[in-house]
């Protein structure tokens, strides 16, 4: 029970990386703010916590208006008195628009960088305002993407806006230490369902191609990604910030 008596709040956490990392840190003792849209996500996976026994907020949010992002902010802290750990989450991935770039429509891109860019940047903002009011530190936990390792991606707005997200991090990192603030980020590898997954153009094509390249053999799942998550909220990652943790299978590697 490692995060007993601190309170998270996580985006996109109706389903995904999100969820499980919901999940998780409610198993570790946390109080977790379970936001993001749609709201039927967020209502299922807080109230399946709230089931299990582990204290759960719903806040059906989308990241990219600041107004409901102050707002989920302002409830957790009214509902659990506090906030300690924030885990930036929420994305989307438009495949089928998300094109070369030369082609690339710019309101994809305004679209993909108004969730995966500036809504990171309202969570951290709020987030962090908080912590600071609050005096006592606080935790970050950013989700970027293996995406923004190399160019490889053939979706430039998704892999820019990812890319977006390590400056950030190391930004936090350096400039809110004295504020007793660690920020880290995980690079998630190829997982078995991505961000906005229906719309990719050829998922089983996919998953066989990436299947061949990855070490050890497999896609993915959302589990293999939040008990990184959750370690490094923790008090055992308490040296660890401006970091990125690669949890791929090996992928980045060949």
């Amino acid at each position: 029970m490692k995060l007993q008596g601190k309170t998270a709040l996580i985006t996109g956490a109706g389903s995904g990386i999100g969820a499980a990392t919901a999940r998780q840190m409610a198993a570790e003792g946390a109080n977790v703010a379970v936001t993001g849209i749609p709201a039927a996500g967020v209502e299922a996976v807080a109230a399946e916590l709230t089931a299990a026994g582990h204290p759960a907020l719903a806040i059906p949010t989308d990241v990219s208006d600041a107004g409901q992002v102050e707002a989920a902010v302002a409830r957790t802290v009214e509902r659990f008195g506090r906030l300690d750990i924030l885990v930036p989450n929420a994305g989307i991935q438009l495949h089928d628009l998300d094109v070369d770039l030369h082609q690339l429509p710019a309101e994809v891109w305004d679209r993909t960088h108004a969730v995966n860019y500036r809504g990171v940047f309202l969570t951290v903002k709020y987030g962090l305002a908080q912590f600071l009011r609050q005096g006592d530190g606080g935790v970050i936990v950013i989700v970027s993407s293996v995406t923004a390792l190399n160019g490889a991606s053939a979706n430039p707005a998704y892999m820019t806006g990812k890319t977006g997200l390590l400056g950030l991090n190391r930004h936090i990192a350096v400039h809110y230490a004295k504020h007793g603030v660690r920020c880290n980020a995980v690079c998630p590898g190829a997982l078995e369902r991505t961000p906005s997954h229906e719309r990719h153009p050829d998922p089983t094509g996919r998953a066989a191609q990436l299947i061949q390249r990855i070490p050890l053999g497999r896609l993915g799942r959302p589990e293999d990604i939040a008990p990184f998550i959750t370690f490094l909220a923790g008090p055992d990652a308490s040296y660890a910030t401006g970091a990125c943790f690669v949890i791929d299978g090996g992928l980045t590697v060949t």
